[in-house]
């Protein structure tokens, strides 16, 4: 005997994934996002049948109340990353399998690691009013309802941000190149060439790592092509024989994967332009590789 399903709670669950695609957009954090998520669904829970079936758009109430647990989350994350040991890189994402659940997050251009490393630099207001409003297409007459600010100032807030994520960009190179490039600075590493690989750095290229204190890694970024370089063959030098470093994608863009004995131990995503790798993000804290598991 089949258990007829409940059309309201389908429709409440069927909101989940974008609701993590929201929140993670806004924490750059996949544990964090999961979490503001499952505090939203049990804030849902809490109320009794009559108060759920008075919300008009429970869709529209979930949003608001995750997107407000996020702003919450932000202010208080500010002050964590002052204490975390060494740089503060986003949560890599890697390519979706077919065995991922329905609420993976989609990848697009809103969550490539140099879009996300610019939302770090704003502030939590202005990072929920222009993921709301610029990805996710709200109006501001709702962000401002979210944010608990008028629509002018959810406006400007959204416009200040904008002009930070231009600032920072440079027109991405098509992702056939961007792979050519990661595969060409792959070679170039196992091969120790210090000239291939400043030659595929930009020259005032960055890299910058996170371990958090729970992996081995330089804690200042490393500035300037020829150091990058050199910092690259000094770590091959030290990589062992069970050590392997294979392409894959890392927030929907080319990347690197180092595995030691099969198991995910860094993830490397690049921010190329034109025919040069601006920065390297390094990320070897082992809570942001969860979602990597095995390579």
């Amino acid at each position: 005997m089949s258990i007829p399903s409940d059309p309201g709670l389908d429709a409440v669950m069927s909101e989940r994934r974008q609701l993590v695609n929201l929140a993670y957009r806004l924490l750059g954090s996949l544990a964090e996002a999961e979490d503001a998520v499952q505090e939203t669904y049990a804030r849902w829970y809490a109320m009794s049948r009559r108060q759920q079936d008075a919300i008009e758009s429970p869709g529209a109430w979930l949003t608001t109340v995750a997107s407000r647990i996020c702003l919450n989350l932000l202010g208080s994350a500010r002050a964590r990353r002052e204490t975390y040991v060494g740089e503060w890189i986003p949560e890599p994402l890697p390519e979706p399998t077919a065995a991922d659940p329905a609420d993976r997050v989609t990848l697009d251009e809103s969550v490539n690691m140099a879009f996300l490393v610019v939302l770090e630099s704003m502030t939590p207001a202005e990072r929920v009013a222009f993921i709301l409003h610029d990805v996710f297409r709200y109006p501001f007459a709702e962000v401002a309802e979210i944010t608990g600010r008028t629509p002018a100032a959810c406006r400007q807030l959204a416009s200040s941000a904008r002009r930070r994520v231009r600032a920072s960009q440079a027109p991405a190179s098509p992702t056939a190149r961007q792979a050519g490039i990661v595969r060409a600075f792959k070679r170039a590493w196992e091969a120790k060439d210090i000239n291939a690989l400043i030659g595929l750095l930009d020259p005032d290229a960055t890299a910058i790592a996170d371990g958090g204190g729970l992996a081995t890694t330089f804690l200042d970024p490393i500035e300037g092509g020829e150091q990058v370089a050199r910092a690259w063959v000094e770590l091959a030098g030290r990589a062992t024989s069970d050590m392997a470093f294979v392409e894959r994608t890392v927030n929907g863009q080319p990347g690197l994967v180092a595995l030691h004995n099969g198991v995910t131990v860094s993830v490397f995503a690049f921010d190329i332009a034109g025919d040069r790798i601006r920065r390297i993000w390094v990320i070897r804290n082992p809570d942001k590789l969860r979602p990597w598991k095995t390579g």
